[in-house]
């Protein structure tokens, strides 16, 4: 088992700026990639940005590429997405996720990561 604790999500108004973090507290993560998903009410969850953990490799969803940056930070075992000019339609529940070893499969696919964290909420208001 993987403890994902995520944390940063909250209410802001539209155009604005938020940071969620990912950690996993109490051991060194040695895994492939950690992923952020999100899903909205109603709605599938779905693919964010994702963080290759040695090479620093970047993949983003199209819906959020250039307002969106996802980072990895080694001293606290995180991978950050910052997240900028914040639209009222990226209000979901931000989950974070792992995968723990490399594949061809796309960082789309949620079936390829092993651990999921409890989720944050993020709510932008118009």
């Amino acid at each position: 088992q993987l403890p994902l604790v995520e944390s940063g999500g909250g209410l802001m108004q539209a155009g604005g700026s938020l940071t969620l973090s990912c950690t996993v507290p109490g051991r060194t993560f040695r895994g492939y990639a950690m992923a952020w998903f999100r899903q909205a009410p109603g709605k599938e969850s779905e693919f964010v940005a994702a963080i290759t953990w040695n090479g620093g490799n970047t993949y983003y969803s199209d819906l959020i590429k250039d307002r969106f940056t996802i980072s990895r930070d080694y001293n606290k075992n995180a991978a950050n997405l910052q997240m900028n000019s914040l639209k009222p339609e990226d209000t979901a529940r931000y989950v974070c996720a792992v995968r723990m070893y490399g594949s061809n499969d796309p960082f789309t696919a949620h079936n390829t990561y092993e651990y999921w964290g409890q989720g944050t909420q993020v709510t932008v208001s118009s």
